[in-house]
Parts: structure tokens; sequence; C-alpha cells
């Protein structure tokens, strides 16, 4: 069996942290902006670092498995 926990928390916080998709942290008028489908160079930055640490929380710290299959 094979732990399928990294692939399909990744592709979560993948899809829900693409800077200006839900949202977008810092925005160009306020610090986060809704939907706004726009990014720059630091919003890229900062949603990197949060894709990262959340990774790093699920992965590591908690230590989340999943186990697909027989």
């Amino acid at each position: 069996m094979q732990d399928w926990a990294p692939v399909f928390i990744s592709l979560v916080l993948f899809i829900l942290l693409s800077p200006g998709l839900l949202f977008q942290m810092p925005g160009k008028c306020r610090i986060i902006e809704f939907g706004n489908f726009q990014t720059s160079a630091i919003s890229i930055l900062v949603h990197a670092i949060l894709f990262f640490a959340l990774a790093a929380i699920f992965l590591i710290a908690v230590g989340v498995h999943m186990y697909l299959g027989s």
C-alpha cells in the first residue's frame, strides 16, 4: 500500500492557495482581496510560503496518512 496523503494534500492546497483564485494576499488595494483573478510577484511569494507551511504542518507535524487499495 502506498501513502496518498502527500499527493492529495498538495493538490488541495495548490488549488486553494493559487493566488487570485479564491483570494490574493497582499492585494492591489487591500491586504486581502477575494476572487479578483489577478496576481503579483509578492503575492506568489506569500502564497508559496503559506503552501510550504501548511504542507509541512499536515504532512510532518500532524502526520496525515491516507492508504487506498488493498
